[in-house]
């Protein structure tokens, strides 16, 4: 049986894209909830949940789920096993549910998590997709402009011999240097794709990056109330599950993926830690409420009261869901405009540049 489970552990295909996405997570959790509440084995739940899941290497994951669970292994140790699919999170939750022998629950509460992120997350995309399509059609355009229709006109301005001004040499020697170096800038700006993939992964530059963003008119708004929302809904699932606090904070700074929030929630665990409350922490950390704003330390400081974790955690991720809304409305007015302001630079410096030394030929000829 061992040596079984040795093989098929050992038995990887290699996959280019090694991501599981936030709704197999849901349909996994969703699927497997609804197969035990119906009495079926562990086991039998997980082969048909595999046999639902399209996801070729979620799959294999969890054919390596089954066979840690046939060596007896409880789910949320078998779990533990694969940290780069099942996250310190969701393993505490289920270890937690497993405990109170209310794993059903557990699974469908850990499923609503991750559709709630999976839909907060669409929002953003959908919002910014129209700007940004807009964006790459403008460069588009710029490209296409700059290597076919600039060209067949610089032979009639040079062969007129009249003094070209300093737009109409601009866009010469810019129309020249994308032209001979296409390629070029396109295999540029492919690796620049990859070395910011890489290096934004690293301690150092990961931490510059998020200092960036949080830094950013606009979009500092928006990164904000997103890591606030998706840190409540955790919150609360985590604490519901009778998670300890202290390792409940810790869970969520790992989940936020964001330096900054990161030392934050580590600095709090820390206050925690020595018996002080979570609000009167988050207040000493952030003292002038740049990361925690005041009505979500409002809420929270309710739940201390009142022990309504459920109902609180649910407020503070539905307030700040419309929060997210609100600043992608501002964001997507910015751009818009921000775009149609660029095109337009644009257009003015190739009509004056072209024109102007169209007009200065007809001078000569005249």
């Amino acid at each position: 049986m061992e040596k079984n489970n040795v093989n098929e552990l050992n038995k990887k295909e290699f996959y280019f894209f090694k991501k599981v996405k936030l709704m197999d997570k849901f349909n996994f959790y969703e699927y497997l909830s609804i197969m035990l509440d119906w009495w079926v084995t562990i086991t039998q739940s997980l082969q048909w949940v595999q046999d639902k899941i399209k996801n070729p290497f979620f799959k294999e994951k969890l054919q390596e789920v089954l066979v840690y669970i046939s060596s007896w292994d409880p789910l949320s140790k078998a779990m533990k096993k694969i940290p780069d699919v099942f996250t310190s999170s969701e393993t505490s939750i289920i270890e937690a549910w497993e405990k109170s022998w209310t794993l059903v629950e557990s699974l469908s509460g850990i499923a609503l998590e991750f559709k709630k992120l999976h839909e907060l997350r669409s929002l953003i995309k959908s919002a910014l997709t129209y700007p940004l399509i807009i964006i790459l059609f403008l460069i588009v355009a710029v490209m296409i402009v700059m290597t076919y229709v600039v060209p067949s006109i610089i032979p009639l301005i040079e062969e007129a011999w009249v003094e070209k001004p300093l737009a109409t040499v601009a866009l010469i020697n810019t129309s020249d240097f994308i032209s001979n170096n296409f390629f070029l800038i396109i295999v540029f700006f492919i690796l620049m794709f990859f070395w910011f993939n890489v290096y934004t992964k690293t301690e150092n530059w990961k931490r510059y990056y998020d200092n960036f963003l949080l830094k950013m008119p606009l979009i500092w708004e928006l990164y904000k109330h997103y890591i606030l929302a998706s840190s409540a809904s955790i919150l609360g699932n985590l604490l519901n599950s009778w998670v300890p606090i202290v390792k409940t904070l810790n869970l969520v700074w790992k989940t936020t993926n964001n330096s900054v929030y990161e030392d934050l929630f580590s600095m709090i665990s820390l206050k925690v830690w020595t018996w002080k409350k979570l609000v009167e922490s988050i207040m000493e950390v952030d003292v002038n409420n740049d990361y925690f704003p005041a009505d979500f330390l409002q809420l929270l400081s309710v739940w201390e009261k009142t022990a309504s974790i459920s109902k609180v955690t649910k407020k503070l991720n539905e307030q700040y869901t419309r929060e997210v809304n609100y600043s992608l409305t501002n964001l997507t007015k910015w751009i818009e405009p921000l775009a149609i302001l660029v095109a337009w630079i644009f257009v003015l410096w190739f009509a004056y540049a072209i024109f102007w030394s169209i007009l200065k030929l007809t001078d000569t000829i005249w």
